[in-house]
């Protein structure tokens, strides 16, 4: 490829560009390598860096790339590249074809009302929701589970014993533990070589998602993804999908329910994903996005 792709640089799951999760975008990526993809991510040093390939009677085909790898599936970055579309096409129905499926979006303008940690005082920009593919959740291996305990020096007594650990699925696997108690949920630390090292041999290409309720359909979540310089990303989509599903897969909420995440506290970039959950099919997950000012 001679010419230099445009890359967009937006924050997504907030509506203030110091909060939510940072996310590059390449709209023209039509004819790039994968190494130049991969290049790209690395450079930008974001999460995820989504590239849009090309683009046939409205269905966008789209790729992701972390600093590392490929990903199958971002949700943040989703809602990132639907918002830079929108800007430049105009809101309504678009969709994506990615590595794991077709996900329909809606944008619209104004942000969703998902609460203060959304940076309310900031402009109001555009809004999108992907519907995430089926969902599926699987038994998470106590062996895991024990590696992932011992990595955050968590025990199995200091676990919600409401919520099973399980892996659940809405584009990537993601280990979903939640923890009870709310001063232990924000003290616990972990070795990010040792999170990679157990996340490859898991092929878990998404998050481990460690959660806290505050409220029978509202939780707080840390996400531990090492990743370069990144080590816990302040706002994951997929993870929301996932942790969707996985609360109508147990009976832990009766649909059609709104489940509220917050995340990106601990790593000081807030942000609020608005997750819909219908009693069948995919998961709907929302949120704002703005550019970053370079």
């Amino acid at each position: 490829m001679t010419d230099s792709p445009q890359i967009l640089r937006y924050a997504a799951f907030t509506t203030d560009p110091r909060g939510g999760n940072p996310a590059g975008v390449v709209l023209d990526a039509g004819g790039m390598t994968d190494e130049e993809m991969q290049r790209i991510a690395a450079e930008i040093d974001y999460a995820e860096t989504a590239f849009v390939t090309g683009a046939e009677d409205g269905i966008h085909v789209i790729r992701y790339f972390s600093p590392i790898a490929e990903v199958p599936f971002c949700g943040h970055a989703t809602i990132a590249t639907a918002v830079a579309i929108a800007e430049r096409d105009g809101v309504g129905e678009i969709r994506f074809r990615t590595p794991v499926g077709e996900i329909p979006i809606v944008t619209d303008a104004g942000a969703p009302d998902a609460g203060p940690d959304a940076g309310a005082s900031a402009p109001v920009g555009i809004s999108a929701a992907f519907t995430s593919v089926d969902p599926a959740v699987e038994p998470l291996d106590a062996a895991a589970l024990s590696q992932i305990l011992a990595m955050t020096s968590l025990s199995e007594t200091q676990l919600d014993d409401r919520y099973p650990p399980r892996v659940a699925f809405a584009g990537n696997r993601h280990p979903i533990v939640v923890v009870a108690d709310a001063d232990v949920f924000d003290s616990f630390t972990f070795s990010p070589v040792v999170a990679r090292s157990l996340m490859d041999v898991e092929g878990w290409a998404g998050t481990i998602t460690m959660l806290r309720a505050v409220g029978p359909a509202e939780f707080e979540a840390r996400n531990i993804f090492p990743v370069g310089r990144i080590t816990e990303d302040p706002a994951t989509g997929s993870a929301a999908a996932s942790l969707g599903g996985y609360l109508r897969e147990l009976g832990l909420i009766e649909p059609p329910a709104r489940v509220i995440v917050h995340q990106g506290r601990h790593v000081g970039r807030p942000s609020v994903l608005t997750v819909d959950v219908p009693v069948s099919g995919g998961i709907t997950v929302r949120g704002s996005a703005v550019p970053i000012p370079e």
